[in-house]
């Protein structure tokens, strides 16, 4: 299982571009909320967030939502 990290103050500061990047999101990531669920819940992945307190709610809501509607999706807020 891949692990990946991202790191809040970057999605703060570069949003759905740092996350398409960070994730390997095809090119048609549409870089909305709902394109980010829709991607979560494809992947097969842990992912680690830190800074968590940069992020807005609504991003670490989807990142949740995604988590608990994916079983091979295991999310972390460090």
């Amino acid at each position: 299982m891949n692990v990946y990290e991202l790191d809040g103050k970057l999605i703060a500061r570069d949003g759905h571009k740092y996350i398409k990047k960070a994730l390997d999101f095809p090119d048609y990531y549409g870089e909305n909320l709902d394109a980010l669920y829709d991607c979560l819940c494809d992947l097969n992945c842990e992912i680690h967030i830190i800074n968590v307190v940069d992020v807005k709610e609504c991003i670490l809501d989807t990142f949740d939502d995604a988590n608990n509607d994916n079983e091979n999706l295991i999310i972390k807020f460090v």
